[in-house]
């Protein structure tokens, strides 16, 4: 049986006490009927993990004490951007944790022209942090140590206006695109990824991409449901340049 992986919102020191939030807690306690003596794995986002043993359980309340850092690294060589516009319903956080489990280092979540989801600057904010958890809680299950980050809620337009950098490998997916990804030659350390919403992209969501650069690409001949062409895309990538092959 794997060993309790827990992400700690605080920094974590070596050889220190500190408890755990309440949801932490309760989940410990109450489903994995851990007690003390008991040991799990902490991390806290930024790199490395500690061994830590549980030291206190109440009703509510658990501590732990950590143990030394191990310079544990899951990561891939290549660093992925993946640009989501939102889906509705629960796809946006499938799509969010497959990612993760993936290897992606950053998703940045865009408003585009067929997007059915609407969000206010209020919803939006609460969209993201919720991705943000649900990162975390991929990260516990898969045994990586750093935490993707999410991106504020923009349109695809800011997005473009504040990436311009044509120094890295980026790719929108295209049902129509003539170009597919095992036709790139040269392996790259970075890639960003554009996917579209539901309805896909727009022609002039295509056209302005093309023209700053982004490659359109194609997965095949089958039109992919937008969280399916994400999780496609990604593995493909990670074949091709990253660390499945």
């Amino acid at each position: 049986m794997s060993q309790t992986r827990l992400f700690s919102p605080i920094s974590l020191q070596p050889h220190s006490r500190l408890t755990l939030d309440s949801g932490q807690a309760r989940y410990l306690a109450r489903v994995l009927r851990l007690r003390p003596g008991d040991s799990l794995i902490l991390f806290d986002g930024t790199g490395g993990e500690f061994s830590a043993e549980i030291v206190l359980v109440e009703r509510n309340r658990v501590d732990v004490e950590t143990g030394s850092l191990a310079e544990y690294s899951a990561e891939s060589e290549l660093s992925i951007q993946l640009v989501q516009s939102i889906s509705k319903g629960d796809r946006m956080d499938t799509v969010v944790q497959k990612a993760t489990e993936l290897g992606v280092q950053k998703i940045s979540p865009v408003l585009s022209d067929y997007s059915v989801v609407k969000l206010d600057q209020n919803k939006a904010a609460k969209r993201r942090d919720h991705w943000q958890k649900i990162a975390q809680s991929a990260c516990e299950q898969c045994g990586r140590n750093i935490v993707p980050h999410i991106d504020s809620v923009i349109s695809l337009n800011a997005w473009h206006d504040q990436n311009d950098d044509d120094s890295t490998t980026r790719l929108m997916l295209a049902p129509n695109a003539t170009t597919t990804l095992t036709s790139f030659s040269n392996p790259t350390k970075e890639a960003t990824l554009l996917i579209g919403p539901e309805g896909g992209f727009s022609n002039e969501e295509e056209k302005r991409a093309a023209s700053t650069g982004i490659q359109l690409v194609s997965l095949g001949p089958r039109i992919l449901r937008t969280e399916t062409a994400a999780i496609a895309a990604i593995s493909v990538v990670q074949t091709l340049w990253g660390d499945f092959g």
